[in-house]
Order: structure tokens, then C-alpha cells, then sequence
């Protein structure tokens, strides 16, 4: 079975290419509060970053996938697994799409890779993902994909001058 492709996408690893699309995603300061970021990264950081993904996700308890449009040979996002546990076989997920490529399809697709990933190759028990409940077009994403709310972290999130609730979503493999 073919994990990290089908006949649109491939999940693939970090390239040293991806330096550019690296420094423009992580420096978006309106994506900032998302991944919890204060401070804009550099490129020698970023550098350093891709130099040692070669770890395995059990080294490193995270795994950072660029998603990769096989017809136009583009990047046009990245799919990360994060506080992967493999003592309790469960990891988060979380997902960036271009702003040029969102809503076309892209980001299911490269979630249901990512599962068949998770559940199949690594023989996880449970994803789950963090969303703002201000991030409509991402919990339409998870809960068509299955994950269910599960739960909820009140004023979890500061933006600019108030604060964001963050729903919890799972996907348990059944």
C-alpha cells in the first residue's frame, strides 16, 4: 500500500528547495498565534531546521511533510504530526495550505494520506488536531474527515486584543 501519495498529492520530506516556502510560511505574522510563534524565524534557522529533519519521528516526536501537486510539480503546503506519543500511539495534526491553493480540495486529500499514514504505517490509536473556533473552513475539514469534538479550552488563544476559544477534535481509529 502506497502511504504518503495517490494520483494527485505526495506527503513528502523537507528539501533543501523548501527554503523559501519555509521562510515565507513560518514568517506570516497572521498565522502566528496558530503555532504559537512570538518571533519571525531566519533563514539560517529554518536551514538548520530541514538539515536535521533526516530524524525519525520517534526521535524527534514530530514529523513535517510537504504537500507536493504531482500534475504542476508544486509545493503548496505542509502536513505536520506533533507530540507524536508512542507510548499511548497518538499524535496532533495540523495542516497549512497556501493561501493560492485553498479551498480546492487539497488539504482532505492530504489529511486522509496522513491518517492512512498514522493508523496504517505507524499504528497510531488516536489523532487529534487543535482548532480556533473562529476557523470555520478548518473544523468543516476535520469533522468531514471524522475527527469529533471532543472538547474545549476556554480564552486558550490571544489575539491582538481578545482571546479565542479552541475546540479539541479526534480522530480515533476504529
Amino acid at each position: 500500500m502506497q502511504y504518503l501519495e495517490n494520483d494527485t498529492l505526495k506527503l513528502r520530506a523537507l528539501e533543501p528547495e523548501d527554503l523559501g516556502l519555509l521562510y515565507q510560511w513560518e514568517n506570516n505574522s497572521e498565522w502566528w498565534h496558530v503555532g504559537n510563534t512570538i518571533n519571525p524565524y531566519s533563514k539560517y534557522v529554518l536551514r538548520e531546521y530541514i538539515v536535521n529533519s533526516d530524524k525519525t519521528i520517534y526521535e524527534n516526536k514530530q514529523l513535517r511533510l510537504m504537500i507536493y501537486l504531482k500534475d504542476s510539480n508544486q509545493t503548496i503546503g505542509m502536513i505536520d504530526l506533533y507530540d507524536f506519543d508512542p507510548q499511548h500511539n497518538r499524535a496532533g495534526v495540523g495542516i497549512l495550505i497556501d493561501e493560492v491553493f485553498q479551498q480546492k480540495g487539497h488539504a482532505a486529500v492530504a489529511l486522509n494520506l496522513v491518517e492512512k499514514y498514522s493508523f496504517g504505517f505507524l499504528g497510531l490509536h488516536m489523532l487529534y488536531t487543535h482548532i480556533m473556533s473562529d476557523n470555520e473552513p478548518s473544523i468543516q475539514l476535520f469533522t468531514k474527515q471524522g475527527f469529533k469534538k471532543t472538547g474545549l479550552l476556554k480564552d486558550w488563544i490571544r489575539k491582538v486584543d481578545n482571546y479565542i476559544d479552541i475546540n479539541v477534535y479526534q480522530l480515533v481509529k476504529e
